[in-house]
């Protein structure tokens, strides 16, 4: 890591840590920013990840979308160009040295038109790529990002520069080695945005059985064409997507209220409770009344701690 790249990554670290003085993840002042703070190893949590960039300045996280594991700490950023259902994990961070990271999150259309105001050439032609990478940070990207952190000190002029600044990350973003994956998902029409279209799809009506001839229609795509593109951007089938979804919104539903197993498994799409419990154990590792009061003990030796 460069010494410019060390100095950017202390000051941002000094930003995150001043407005974000408790662990968890904290919104700001400025549409779209967070800044999250851990000061221990977390339990896995399973999500969907919007689509977003996020960068550490502090500590280590890892991500498993399917069974691709992107681990990534300082002088690193990961970027997800679609909304994805993922595992995340802060794999080193304590006390002394928490773990510090800053994520923005963006709409396809502020990529489409990044792409139009800078008449970069575009090609709608071009394959799909997966929807998630990490890759390696650049000062001038760093540059732009504490800038509009440092809005957070004077947020008079949040609602003029936080556009352009945002603007200027993507901007860098798709300058940067990984950048046409975000591309080819903003541009109208492309393989990308079709699938993405389908992802959306699926995460609406999630809890509701589909026929993959009508996401083809959705995408315009053969079945045999839908499947491979999806496969591509996701790692993961349609029906795969939908599982990862039936179960993340299951074990959400299971902490949060005291409804029955029976009940939850019904609520995201499951006719056998049998299946669900089979399928839950395979994706979380526990069987479900085991998974939840696992977690919820350990909530409260760190709430302890």
């Amino acid at each position: 890591m460069s010494e410019e790249i060390y100095k950017q990554q202390h000051e941002l670290a000094n930003l995150i840590e001043r407005y974000s003085e408790q662990d968890g993840v904290h919104p700001t002042t400025i549409p779209s920013l967070y800044l999250i703070r851990e000061s221990m190893v977390t339990e896995p949590i399973s999500r969907v990840n919007e689509t977003s960039f996020c960068i550490i300045v502090q500590g280590e996280k890892e991500v498993l979308l399917a069974e691709e594991c992107f681990r990534y700490g300082p002088g690193h950023y990961i970027v997800a160009s679609a909304d994805l259902p993922v595992t995340g994990q802060v794999k080193k961070a304590s006390a002394d040295t928490p773990y510090l990271a800053l994520k923005l999150e963006f709409t396809p259309n502020q990529i489409f038109d990044m792409l139009s105001d800078s008449k970069i050439q575009v090609g709608k032609k071009k394959n799909a790529k997966r929807a998630m990478y990490v890759s390696k940070v650049e000062p001038s990207l760093l540059d732009a990002v504490i800038r509009l952190t440092r809005l957070l000190e004077n947020p008079k002029h949040i609602p003029v520069l936080a556009p352009l600044f945002t603007k200027e990350i993507l901007y860098w973003i798709l300058q940067g080695p990984h950048g046409e994956s975000l591309e080819q998902m903003a541009i109208k029409g492309s393989n990308g945005d079709r699938i993405r279209d389908v992802i959306e799809h699926i995460i609406s009506n999630y809890d509701r059985p589909f026929k993959i001839e009508e996401l083809a229609d959705i995408a315009n795509m053969s079945v045999a064409t839908l499947h491979r593109h999806f496969k591509v951007v996701t790692a993961m089938s349609p029906i795969q997507f939908q599982k990862q979804l039936r179960l993340q919104e299951a074990r959400r539903m299971l902490l949060a209220d005291t409804s029955g197993i029976a009940e939850v498994a019904f609520r995201v799409g499951y006719e056998s409770q049998s299946q669900f419990s089979r399928e839950y154990s395979r994706l979380f590792g526990f069987p479900p009344r085991d998974d939840i009061n696992r977690i919820m003990e350990k909530n409260v030796q760190r709430i302890k701690a």
